[in-house]
């Protein structure tokens, strides 16, 4: 078997599929890429046994067909030195020698039996299909990837939950202290249905989705996903198990609302976390009319900051307390100029909203408070 291939073109699709791989496999077939040519058209895929991506090239010089499985982590360090030029690849079926001539040279290394290689697997026939625009669907898993969880007892929460109803399509993401709910008009389903996408595929489809255009098919049963895109098509296995009511934990009744500059904001409460102590983060809102007091202290080491920002404020004054790390991450998955800030009391959820709302969209997320200390 015999095909032609340019070489950037080659690598920059290895590589994409490459993030699969994990550094250690149960099977070593899975340190694999698996490649097959069939009909002119070069298909690579990568595995972790969980989650399958494949992505396919346009060859118009080849000659016989076949399949077979050769080591990523050799073919992707050999290609990555080479510059743009054409590549003939030479593979002995018999033996599964290959070889790939160069400009200036040329590589001889071993491939593996393809059989080995396990199948992705394919959808039942209840599965359930939705088409969304590739850039609404990373705008979603962006803003969510953050808030997801990393918990071995509710493993429900360490993905990113699609609710999916015939008005909108709802992405979710908690882990607890925090959560995040983007909701899009834009998209619908033709019936109520619901999955969990685990942190790993949807990493993944936050890298392969900038450089997508047009349409991403998703269709899904009750185990597994498929996320059909222009250049790739990703299979994973989904989280089983029952999403808690994540409505339900959203504050509806907020009384005190304050607007502010979000990226005075974020400078700010960096500048104030500095001094805040190390073992929880903590800092103190203090909201009065028209203005906000950031403040921080670390009793430990004697040190404290504050700072005051102007904001539109004219409930009752009132003070709560967040940690720093989780604010700044909320307001960092927030594009707006200006933020609103909506609380109730305290002891309870801080809402934070984009002042403006983007076009059918509703993006809403939820900091827990911490005790102040005095």
């Amino acid at each position: 078997m015999k095909f032609i291939v340019s070489s950037t073109s080659l690598f920059s699709h290895l590589q994409a599929i490459s993030r699969v791989i994990n550094s250690k496999n149960s099977l070593t077939i899975l340190d694999c890429f698996l490649i097959e040519m069939q009909d002119g058209t070069l298909s690579m895929t990568a595995s972790d046994n969980e989650t399958t991506l494949s992505t396919s090239i346009e060859v118009s010089d080849y000659e016989g067909e076949g399949c077979f499985a050769v080591s990523s982590k050799t073919l992707l360090e050999a290609l990555k030195e080479i510059p743009e030029q054409p590549l003939s690849f030479q593979i002995n079926m018999d033996n599964l020698e290959i070889t790939v001539e160069y400009l200036n040279g040329k590589y001889s290394m071993m491939g593996q039996n393809a059989d080995e290689y396990p199948q992705a697997p394919s959808l039942g026939d209840n599965a359930v299909q939705v088409t969304m625009a590739a850039d609404t669907l990373l705008a979603g898993v962006n803003r969510c990837i953050f808030a997801t969880a990393d918990d071995e007892l509710r493993p429900v929460m360490n993905g990113i939950y699609f609710d999916i109803t015939t008005e909108s399509i709802t992405l979710v993401a908690s882990d607890g202290h925090k959560l995040v709910r983007n909701k899009t008009f834009m998209v619908r389903g033709d019936e109520k249905a619901a999955f969990i996408l685990p942190k790993k595929p949807a990493n993944l489809l936050k890298n392969l989705l900038p450089k997508e255009e047009g349409d991403v098919q998703i269709g899904f049963d009750d185990k597994n996903a498929m996320f059909t895109m222009e250049n790739y098509r990703m299979v994973c296995r989904l989280i089983e198990g029952r999403y808690p009511n994540y409505n339900s934990v959203i504050p509806s009744n907020n009384p005190h609302k304050a607007t502010v500059d979000r990226g005075s904001f974020i400078s700010a409460l960096r500048r104030v976390s500095v001094f805040s102590s190390q073992a929880s983060s903590l800092i103190k809102l203090s909201l009065s009319e028209n203005q906000m007091k950031i403040s921080a202290q670390d009793i430990d080491f004697s040190t404290s900051a504050e700072e005051t920002l102007a904001c539109q404020y004219d409930g009752t004054n009132m003070s709560i307390g967040f940690k720093s790390s989780f604010l700044i991450d909320i307001l960092n998955n927030i594009a707006a100029q200006e933020v609103i800030i909506e609380l109730a009391d305290p002891s309870r959820a801080g809402v934070i909203v984009p002042e403006q709302q983007e076009d059918n969209e509703d993006l809403l997320m939820l900091l827990m408070p911490m005790m102040l200390n005095d």
